[in-house]
């Protein structure tokens, strides 16, 4: 019986390998390269104890913990220590993006473009596709693991043992496996691809904020999330494995879960179906640009909610940055820099070029799903009405460009609302909207994508990457300026330290509506299904 629910798995899997042969190896080499360069960087930049001590120091506030993770090893900051405590949370929150999007590219998406129905109509058998996903991905995350652990070792950096190493891996690959196993289930419970993606999202988002939560007030708090089981190993000080085999032991449970819901449900159906619409659509609905904001309502909604919850979370410990300070000698060389303004000031400019690019997220989910849509030739039915290209593309701007205001606007309020008044509202506001002509570039790249070359849209998200590695790492780990400069969000002001670049940010603005026009020539031109 077994053998006929999965029959043909070993084709399927050749034939998911196929497919990703591009997206599996970039996710890889991406990820162990970054790996790798931040350990080199670590090494050269802090060479001494006193140099380690020193960022250790910084290290102890409430906001970073919130950020990166509890500390551990701070007493003796090593580089092995350095290097887990600051990078694995980042990294493992990559890789779960990673597991998701593959997990879910070969389950519901498939299911909903109708190549699973083709598939089994096939002999193959029932579970055979869910099968070899599972098996992809597992192995994809286990060869991460491997190369990143060995990859570590072969550094000989010191306090960098192979134990260490392999530990390090261990924790990114479990944390693949789980968001995988995740993906999984929500694959079965969701009727769309766009539900179980965001789900699956949610689950990892408020697992970053249970973690927050937990590391910062309350640490039992901290065991309900898969992130701070990972974050419990305390890689390179005291290696502990058992926070691995535990969030692998939950994998593991979640996929017999999944397949349970994949033997008794049909073809297309999901345990969570959507409400029936109404008979008759709205006035606003019948529009290209009401139809684009109602295809992402759900999604836009939890966006929403989501980067509001993250800004206030970390709103919450603005209060006891300056009572950290007067107790460290050493902040206060390291900020005699920027002398004049508060910790609490210069903590806000840096955290709002990440919660920038953070809200940068659901603005090019907007943009890129008209891909998605002509994709799965939705948009001829619009197209061969009263309706002109120039028209479908424009609604789908005006949400993405909404979108992005809106996420942007709600970190920044929800970051005041828990700040206990520590800052003003116009300081941080304006901190925030200074950045949307960034975003704008960004959005304006997707568009110059889809309209010239849409198959290699992805490369939009690519370069979103680059530009939090060169922000958020480049302070941390002094990478040449020219890096930076090459992100839209390194040449933004950061308010309230540094003053108003008005001359910058007319350049990106400018940079964004050619970027934009030049997509929207193509679009017009190219051939859309051919």
């Amino acid at each position: 019986m077994a053998d006929n629910l999965t029959f043909q798995t070993g084709s399927l899997i050749r034939f998911i390998i196929r497919r990703d042969r591009v997206r599996i190896p970039i996710w890889i080499v991406s990820l162990t390269a970054v790996t790798f360069l931040t350990a080199m960087a670590f090494e050269d930049l802090y060479m001494t104890d006193m140099d380690r001590q020193a960022i250790a120091e910084t290290m102890r506030n409430p906001a970073m913990t919130a950020m990166v993770g509890k500390g551990y090893g701070l007493d003796h900051y090593t580089n092995g220590a350095m290097m887990a405590h600051q990078m694995l949370l980042f990294t493992a929150i990559i890789v779960g993006l990673m597991s998701i999007l593959l997990t879910a590219r070969h389950t519901r998406v498939d299911e909903e473009d109708g190549r699973i129905e083709l598939i089994r109509s096939l002999p193959v058998g029932r579970l055979s596709n869910l099968s070899a996903t599972v098996l992809v991905l597992v192995g994809t995350n286990v060869l991460l693991s491997i190369l990143i652990g060995f990859g570590l070792y072969t550094l000989r950096i010191e306090s960098m043992d192979l134990n260490g190493s392999l530990l390090y891996g261990a924790a990114l690959g479990a944390t693949g496996i789980f968001f995988t196993s995740a993906t999984t289930v929500f694959a079965q419970l969701a009727e769309n691809s766009r539900s179980t993606i965001g789900l699956s999202f949610a689950v990892l988002g408020v697992s970053y904020l249970i973690r927050a939560i937990g590391d910062v007030s309350n640490e039992p708090l901290s065991w309900f999330s898969p992130l701070g089981w990972i974050l419990s190993s305390e890689v390179f000080v005291n290696n502990y494995w058992w926070p691995i085999l535990l969030t692998v032991g939950a994998a593991v449970v979640l996929f017999i879960l999944a397949y349970y819901l994949n033997a008794i449900r049909d073809v297309g159906a999901g345990f969570l179906p959507s409400k029936p619409g109404k008979k008759h659509a709205s006035y606003f609905l019948q529009s290209p640009l009401g139809l684009a904001f109602r295809l992402q309502r759900t999604g836009i909604i939890a966006w929403a909610i989501g980067v509001f919850v993250l800004g206030a979370s970390y709103g919450s410990v603005l209060g006891d940055l300056e009572s950290f300070l007067e107790n460290v000698e050493m902040m206060k060389e390291v900020l005699a820099s920027t002398e004049g303004f508060s910790l609490t000031e210069q903590f806000i400019s840096m955290l709002m070029s990440i919660l920038a690019m953070i809200s940068t997220i659901p603005a090019l989910m907007a943009i890129l799903k008209l891909k998605g849509e002509e994709g799965k030739n939705r948009t001829e039915h619009l197209l061969s009405r009263a309706v002109s290209r120039s028209k479908l593309l424009t609604s789908y701007v005006i949400v993405s460009f909404g979108i992005g205001f809106l996420a942007l606007s709600l970190a920044a309020i929800g970051l005041w609302s828990a700040g206990a008044g520590v800052v003003t509202f116009n300081t941080i506001y304006f901190a925030a909207l200074v950045y949307l002509p960034a975003m704008w570039i960004m959005i304006g790249l997707a568009v110059l994508f889809i309209g010239f070359a849409p198959k290699y849209s992805g490369l939009a998200w690519m370069y979103l990457l680059y530009s939090f590695i060169v922000v958020y790492l480049g302070r941390l780990l002094q990478f040449p300026e020219w890096m930076s400069n090459l992100s839209p969000y390194g040449h933004v002001p950061q308010l309230p330290v540094e003053d108003m670049d008005v001359t910058s940010i007319s350049t990106l603005s400018v940079i964004a509506i050619v970027l934009s026009l030049i997509g929207f020539v193509f679009y017009n031109k190219r051939d859309l299904y051919g």
